[in-house]
């Protein structure tokens, strides 16, 4: 028997989907002439949205700047971007996240077209891809150096980016609540990368236009410093995500010198059947030894990673994908 309330409910229109939650994150350090103009364009380019600044320890008017453009301004004591993000990441709820910097480089215009290909299309990282205008707005060093980076990255987990260190992107819930974020300064774009590449997620780029920054500011990046952490921290990303092949060429480059430090002791002993060269042998020996425990450390290490990978996955399954 049907109960009339049951008839009621069937009846009755679903209930409009409630808007989604978008939150512009936008980590600021010393940004003072930029950041009121900032806000407010992405305040105009997406009314809906709550706009965040994490204040790292400016030693200017960031703060106040960026409150009074209407901005719900956060302090973060740790110094790096890293920290930033990860401070950002825990704090705020939503269902789509725009980050970007508070230099005035990005476009907010490009914001909208980001979020909904986001929900379009369902994924999980839009990267907003730069093209720079003039030359100044992106230096010969950044430019190489990004290429470089990004090229090494796509060798080690897969080509689906152009521009990895852009830091205009935007994220879904199901991202933002399965990074774990460990880095701490700006080679958190990387680690941002190889959490997707991963998982393999659903991913897109949106070219948008990149310009100089406002006249006064001056960048926090270093390209050496920098460029060198980011490769350590790619270094590091491989052998954690992907140890056989990281201990898999230790192998083979240690078995490689074995060879040739080999070879003439080897030949030598054909020759007259005795081993004149005793401590060449002995380090031959050695380092085909150390080569075959690598390879072992690789095979062991792989297992775990994929373990630790599978819970990574199944905490990102947990979440809603946008647009539900």
């Amino acid at each position: 028997m049907i109960h009339a309330s049951t008839l009621l409910r069937e009846s009755l229109p679903d209930p409009a989907p409630s808007a989604p939650r978008i939150a512009v994150l936008i980590p600021c350090y010393n940004e003072e002439m930029s950041i009121g103009r900032v806000v407010s364009g992405f305040r105009a380019a997406l009314p809906a949205a709550l706009v965040y600044v994490y204040d790292n320890n400016s030693r200017d008017s960031t703060a106040s700047s960026a409150r009074g453009a209407g901005a719900i301004v956060r302090r973060e004591p740790l110094q790096g971007k890293g920290h930033v993000v990860r401070r950002m990441f825990a704090d705020i709820d939503a269902d789509a996240y725009v980050m970007a910097d508070g230099d005035l480089t990005y476009d907010p215009g490009s914001a909208p077209a980001m979020v909904e290909q986001l929900f379009a299309e369902q994924l999980d990282m839009v990267v907003g891809t730069r093209r720079h205008e003039a030359k100044s707005a992106y230096r010969w060093g950044h430019r190489w150096g990004n290429t470089a980076l990004t090229s090494f990255v796509s060798a080690a987990f897969g080509r689906r980016f152009e521009d990895m260190l852009s830091g205009y992107k935007v994220f879904s819930r199901r991202f933002v609540k399965s990074f774990p974020a460990l880095s701490s300064g700006f080679e958190i774009e990387t680690e941002l990368t190889v959490h997707a590449l991963q998982l393999d997620m659903p991913v897109d780029e949106l070219p948008t236009r990149y310009k100089d920054r406002a006249d006064g500011s001056t960048s926090k990046l270093n390209t050496w410093r920098d460029g060198w952490r980011i490769l350590v921290t790619i270094m590091l990303l491989i052998k954690e995500e992907r140890p056989l092949a990281f201990f898999g060429a230790v192998c083979a480059a240690l078995t490689a010198t074995s060879l040739v430090l080999a070879r003439p002791v080897v030949a030598t002993w054909l020759e007259t059947g005795l081993v004149p060269r005793l401590p060449t042998a002995l380090l031959a020996t050695g380092l085909v030894i150390l080569g075959f425990l690598s390879l072992a450390c690789g095979l062991i290490l792989d297992s775990v990673a994929r373990g630790r990978r599978e819970m990574r996955r199944l905490h990102y399954l947990a979440q809603d994908p946008p647009g539900r």
